[in-house]
């Protein structure tokens, strides 16, 4: 999985590109966020739009990923769910654990 990373305002965007299997790709994320809180970058948000797929591994990636950005006072959204990726948060009900939004500039608007 690759992730390019850029900004828009004070806010970081994450494109996540491929496949998020625990593993490898899930130590990539969490090496990349703990690097951001630690300089003191704290309005994240995911583009997951290029995000080919997600095992459960992934998923609890994602959650450690939001459960470390709060407890460092930031704020985390997610964007552009491929629907595939979508239904799986649905049945898993971790839909209503993240912030999501259907497009990047939606997400980036509700930073304020």
């Amino acid at each position: 999985m690759q992730i390019t990373e850029r900004t828009s305002g004070a806010v970081t965007v994450l494109d996540l590109n491929g496949k998020l299997l625990l593993g490898e790709a899930t130590q990539h994320l969490h090496d990349k966020i703990n690097s951001l809180l630690q300089q003191g970058r704290t309005r994240l948000l995911l583009n997951l739009s290029d995000l080919a797929s997600i095992d459960s591994g992934g998923l609890g990636e994602l959650v450690r990923t939001l459960t470390t950005t709060q407890s460092h006072g930031g704020t985390l959204k997610v964007s552009s769910l491929p629907k595939r990726i979508q239904d799986l948060l649905v049945m898993t009900r971790l839909l209503t654990v993240f912030d999501t939004f259907e497009s990047e500039s939606a997400a980036l608007e509700s930073f304020g």
